[in-house]
């Protein structure tokens, strides 16, 4: 196999160009990637973001709506409505409560077995 010494300056020039260019080549793909992934990421994290965002808000117009239409309900009841409906969300309220108590206690019971 012949050496560089015996190879044309003009033969010499076109390898070693090549090989420069592979290298470039490489280097340069490896910065396009490493840009593609970072925007990739970016993205990625953008569409959490605005969807994290579009639930904020749905859960405002949500809870907006809702805030409404109870409103409109209570103001269209009579007296008598009025009281039974406020003793049925008391009761809601207490049977909550329960739920709650009995949980916390589920979960003290469970922490206590797993110490």
């Amino acid at each position: 196999m012949a050496g560089f010494d015996d190879l044309g300056e003009g033969a010499r020039k076109i390898f070693l160009a090549g090989v420069g260019a592979i290298a470039l080549g490489a280097d340069k793909g490896k910065e396009i990637v490493d840009e593609l992934v970072a925007k990739g990421e970016l993205t990625v994290e953008q569409g959490k973001q605005l969807n994290t965002e579009l639930k904020r808000r749905a859960k405002d117009d949500s809870d907006a709506f809702a805030n409404t239409a109870l409103k409109q309900r209570i103001k269209n009841m009579t007296a008598e409505q009025r009281a039974e409906f406020v003793q049925q969300v008391n009761d809601l309220a207490k049977e909550a409560d329960a739920a709650a108590a009995n949980a916390d206690k589920a979960d003290a019971t469970k922490d206590s077995k797993e110490d």
